[in-house]
């Protein structure tokens, strides 16, 4: 004997409770997403190049030129930024350490007069002093000038005193009363000399 009570299994007439619950426990598995508004399109923005490739009027060829030409002077400008900057930074560097040895060149001054007298005498302690000192000041990059019989150059020597002598033929230095002292390209001190004119 047939049940027909509807949606009883062998019926052929769907149950609409059955179907309910078999639509919720699907929907249960769903997860919801909310998408929020509806997404504008993004606008395509085309640079002034571009426009001129779409529309023939510049070819890839030649905007690649330019982009390179672009290159090679920003790349050529930083090369000149660089050798600036690092002749500027000797520069100041040379100015720095000239400061901090002009101190020092009244000392090495007294000890050129000392060692002249006799009072530097080989290993004493005075003299070993006196070495460490020429010694470090010329690891700065301090070096002396002016040498008896070199010519007379007045961009690096002043004269304080000239006297005609018939034996030369063009201004030699006779005698260094203070000797000069450069640092690098630059003059520190200028060579105090007496100098020997032709008669």
């Amino acid at each position: 004997m047939s049940d027909n009570t509807p949606g009883a299994p062998g019926s052929g007439e769907p149950d609409p409770e059955r179907e309910e619950q078999s639509s919720e426990h699907d929907l249960s598995h769903e997860e919801l997403v909310d998408v929020g508004p509806a997404a504008e399109e993004e606008e395509t923005v085309l640079s002034d190049d571009d426009l001129d490739i779409l529309s023939g009027q510049t070819t890839a060829d030649e905007l690649a030129a330019e982009r390179l030409a672009d290159l090679q002077r920003v790349t050529a400008e930083y090369a000149n930024y660089r050798k600036r900057t690092e002749a500027n930074r000797e520069v100041e560097r040379e100015r720095a350490v000239s400061e901090a040895v002009k101190g020092l060149i009244p000392v090495l001054d007294d000890l050129e007069r000392a060692e002249k007298h006799g009072d530097l005498t080989e290993g004493s302690a005075f003299s070993t002093i006196a070495a460490k000192l020429r010694t470090n000041v010329e690891r700065l990059g301090l070096t002396p000038y002016g040498e008896k019989g070199e010519p007379f150059d007045p961009q690096i020597h002043e004269a304080i005193f000239q006297q005609p002598t018939p034996d030369v033929t063009a201004d030699t230095v006779a005698e260094v009363v203070e000797t000069g002292y450069r640092l690098g390209s630059t003059t520190v001190r200028v060579a105090k000399v007496v100098v020997s004119v032709p008669a």
